[in-house]
């Protein structure tokens, strides 16, 4: 594992901003030599810390409009199972362990609201899961 310091996080928050930034760019702006960046970079990706780069769409514009987070409450020991059942389901982005209530959180895009309404069924219906409560998105106002 890959400790981090302060020039590793300042670099890791640049790419979130700007993932197409060069590496010039990246260093002047850190303060650093091209050099630099690119080890400290190369180290990243090869311990598995960084492990891509994506593309932000304007929320307006994306065609997976329809975001939600679905809370999941599973039986007993069937977390595992239940986990590798959500991980097969395109419209999941991410799911998450969580303490309290609730067992998982998944965050979820579809581009309509039957698919969406679809996706709960599916979830609904996975052996083990006993509960859940689904908020849809309406607006982001910090990323």
């Amino acid at each position: 594992m890959v400790t981090l310091d302060d020039l590793d996080r300042r670099l890791i928050a640049a790419l979130r901003e700007d993932g197409r930034a060069s590496v010039a760019s990246l260093a002047r702006d850190l303060g650093v030599a091209r050099a630099t960046v690119n080890s400290r970079l190369e180290r990243l990706i090869s311990s598995g810390t960084v492990i891509g780069f994506t593309v932000r769409v304007r929320e307006e514009l994306d065609p997976l409009a329809i975001h939600a987070v679905a809370f999941i409450e599973v039986e007993g020991r069937t977390t595992d199972r239940v986990i590798r059942e959500l991980r097969g389901f395109p419209e999941i982005i991410a799911l998450h362990t969580t303490n309290g209530g609730w067992d998982l959180v998944a965050e979820m895009r579809t581009e309509t609201l039957t698919e969406f309404d679809r996706v709960l069924g599916r979830i609904r219906r996975i052996e083990g899961v006993v509960n859940s409560e689904t908020s849809l998105l309406l607006s982001s106002v910090l990323r």
